[in-house]
């Protein structure tokens, strides 16, 4: 005798087109917040081409370009609260800067000051996590705090599409189904993982049915679109707040730049591709969106673009000016409490400074 016990499917999301009309029936929004979210994706994208620039001309160190990504992060960060916790990757400027960390701190984190990791906002959002998907078992573990002390927050964690093919986010997935975390996962499926395309990675046909075999819901969204992923992360946070478990929510995006600023993604990437992508990057699709609405303007948008700009280069100012780090800082900031063994090391190095 034979039975099927299970069906699962994947359901997709898209509120905004290509073109910036809409699909269906998108959520509310007020114009005031269309425009609020707009205004940190601009500000987002004019930081990111500023840190490039500063790369190029020797003044930072390796950066992580986050065009075409803008979308994501906004959409993401407008929906958790104050007292939620992100885990980031290395890319998600857009998301940092919404919840309060500041352009100069980011800075100092590329030019490789580790001061620039103590934000003065969100306090206790972690850093940029440079390798790769570790941060889904810290999120875990962050989550599961949350849980043990009965508080009504929840852990985001932004991960890549290479991310998902890594041990440690199975792990904490599977983790997070099994202890019903208030957890959400978010991958940042942007095609590529550095020159790895991603019909090299998996043989899943989404990203998002990798939650199936944890036992917990995933869900598809476009990426691009900013309603969308703001409706589907709102949604996710919110079942995790109640108690409902964690969520992971696939987000399709695709990487306009290289994947740092030390590598050249023209050596394994066609132009077209590229060229197409460019089509639906999300400051155009949501700029279209306002327009076909009546609530944007060329006018409202040079004055956008120009105060953005003012605020980039205040904080270039800022980070430009900054004093470097003293070798003992490397010390200062690696433990809470300073190991034993590394004391005399310190010593040698607080020593040898002049000044």
């Amino acid at each position: 005798m034979k039975s099927t016990i299970a069906r699962f499917s994947i359901r997709h999301v898209q509120h905004i087109d290509e073109h910036g009309k809409a699909r269906g029936r998108p959520p509310r929004v007020s114009p005031d917040t269309l425009r609020r979210l707009y205004r940190w994706m601009m500000l987002t994208r004019r930081f990111d081409e500023r840190a490039v620039r500063l790369q190029r001309t020797g003044q930072l160190g390796t950066y992580a370009s986050c065009l075409g990504h803008e979308a994501l992060h906004v959409g993401v960060a407008a929906a958790m609260r104050a007292a939620d916790v992100l885990l980031p990757s290395y890319r998600e400027a857009g998301a940092l800067l919404l919840r309060g960390v500041t352009m100069t701190e980011l800075l100092r984190y590329w030019g490789g000051d580790e001061r620039g990791s103590d934000f003065a906002g969100p306090k206790q959002d972690f850093p940029y996590c440079v390798p790769i998907a570790t941060q889904c078992t810290q999120a875990a573990g962050v989550a599961s705090a949350m849980r043990l002390r009965g508080e009504r927050r929840v852990a985001v964690c932004f991960l890549g599409d290479g991310a998902s093919s890594k041990g440690d986010f199975y792990e904490a997935l599977n983790l997070a189904g099994v202890w019903q975390l208030p957890l959400v996962f978010v991958i940042a499926n942007n095609r590529w993982a550095i020159s790895v395309p991603l019909s090299k990675q998996t043989a899943c046909a989404t990203l998002a049915q990798k939650a199936i075999a944890a036992g917990l819901p995933g869900e598809q969204v476009d990426g691009n679109d900013l309603l969308a992923v703001r409706e589907a992360t709102s949604r996710a946070v919110n079942r995790a707040r109640r108690g409902g478990g964690p969520t992971l929510i696939e987000g399709l995006t695709y990487r306009l730049g290289d994947h740092t600023t030390s590598d050249d993604a023209r050596r394994y990437r066609p132009d077209a591709e590229v060229s197409a992508a460019w089509q639906g990057e999300p400051l155009a699709r949501l700029r279209q969106f306002m327009v076909h609405g009546g609530g944007w303007s060329a006018g409202e948008e040079e004055r956008l673009i120009a105060d953005c700009d003012a605020q980039v280069e205040e904080a270039v100012a800022a980070y430009l000016a900054t004093p470097p780090p003293r070798p003992p800082d490397m010390f200062t900031h690696l433990f809470a409490e300073l190991p034993a063994s590394l004391a005399p090391q310190r010593a040698a190095v607080t020593g040898g400074e002049h000044g």
